[in-house]
């Protein structure tokens, strides 16, 4: 059933451009203009499926995030650093499935698995700013947590909204600067055929393995910035929780220690998730060999991190409960329906 997808993917458009390389008139070589997506070969049946599990993945993702996008923009209660980092967080997540989702879902249905050279690049540059920027705001939010534990009384004028703006404003320019340099350099590179990209999305380490140039340079400057945008921010996020579990260990009362983690568990947990997933993709100085391995890791945290995020943030959380409450209370309470 492979073969006969993978026949089926040779049989789409792929176009090939012939142009010459300013090293000598005379050693053209051909580029590639678009790519093919095997994504999820199989049969008919089992695409189908795949078809509605990620289209719920999907839909659940989109639901979920703007809720809080929502809830934390429309009440007062929520206008806190905490939940402003928090917002921004969905709003990304939004966009963050958004790059690669609809795509897996056309190719899924229909035979369109074809994707330009231009849009495979826009696709790469979008879901690795994005993830980018997810590190970034993840160590963010663990500096808000140290800043609220150890220094509690200082808290308010710490984390201002001055602050707040700019570490949300740095967390996403950290990121596309981030990508910028990585797909600069993945770009560069000619790729002269086979055009098939054995994955549903475009993706570093499955671009540069068919790329037919010395691609050294290219893996050598991913890594690089991919050590950057994930170590440093890891590092932030482990010094923070050594002051936090410091400070926790010093309250007196059980129920304070508790109170205390119980702020950080959450974000503990979506930490642990994304960068498990992160750095067994990208913080490798060589490309993974298993692309069965890769698909179902790139899966986790490209589509189900997303849809956990927001439950694991807000599920304990007794703010947003309320402000959910309030809010859909409203919403009836508008539409001739009182909440009891």
């Amino acid at each position: 059933m492979l073969q006969d997808d993978i026949v089926t993917a040779r049989q789409l458009a792929i176009t090939y451009h012939t142009a010459a390389r300013s090293a000598s008139p005379t050693d053209n070589l051909t580029h590639v203009v678009e790519f093919i997506l095997v994504g999820f070969p199989g049969k008919q049946e089992i695409k189908l499926l795949l078809f509605f599990m990620f289209f719920l993945a999907y839909v659940l993702t989109v639901t979920e995030n703007a809720m809080i996008v929502v809830l934390v923009w429309t009440n007062l209660q929520l206008h806190k650093p905490m939940y402003v980092f928090l917002g921004n967080l969905s709003f990304l997540e939004i966009w963050y499935v958004s790059v690669t989702v609809p795509k897996v879902l056309v190719s899924l249905v229909t035979k369109r698995q074809g994707i330009s050279f231009t849009g495979c690049m826009a696709q790469l540059f979008f879901f690795l700013a994005l993830a980018c920027s997810e590190c970034t705001l993840l160590a963010v939010m663990a500096y808000d947590r140290y800043v609220a534990i150890c220094n509690p009384l200082h808290y308010s004028v710490i984390m201002d909204h001055n602050l707040c703006a700019r570490l949300a404003i740095g967390s996403w320019m950290s990121g596309f600067l981030i990508s910028t340099g990585k797909v600069y350099f993945i770009s560069r590179q000619t790729y002269c055929g086979p055009n098939m990209i054995n994955h549903f999305f475009c993706d570093v380490s499955p671009l540069l393995k068919l790329a037919c140039t010395n691609i050294s340079v290219a893996q050598l400057m991913d890594f690089l910035l991919a050590l950057l945008i994930l170590l440093v921010p890891l590092i932030v996020i482990m010094a923070s929780y050594v002051c936090i579990i410091s400070a926790v260990l010093g309250i007196p009362s059980a129920q304070g220690r508790h109170k205390a983690l119980s702020t950080c568990a959450s974000h503990l947990l979506v930490v642990t998730v994304f960068y498990t997933a992160s750095l067994f993709i990208y913080a490798r100085p060589q490309p993974i060999d298993s692309f069965s391995s890769y698909k179902l890791v790139s899966v986790v945290y490209a589509v189900l991190t997303p849809i956990i995020n927001p439950v694991i943030y807000c599920l304990r959380n007794q703010e947003f409960k309320i402000a959910l409450r309030k809010t859909m209370g409203t919403s009836c309470t508008g539409r001739g329906f009182v909440l009891t």
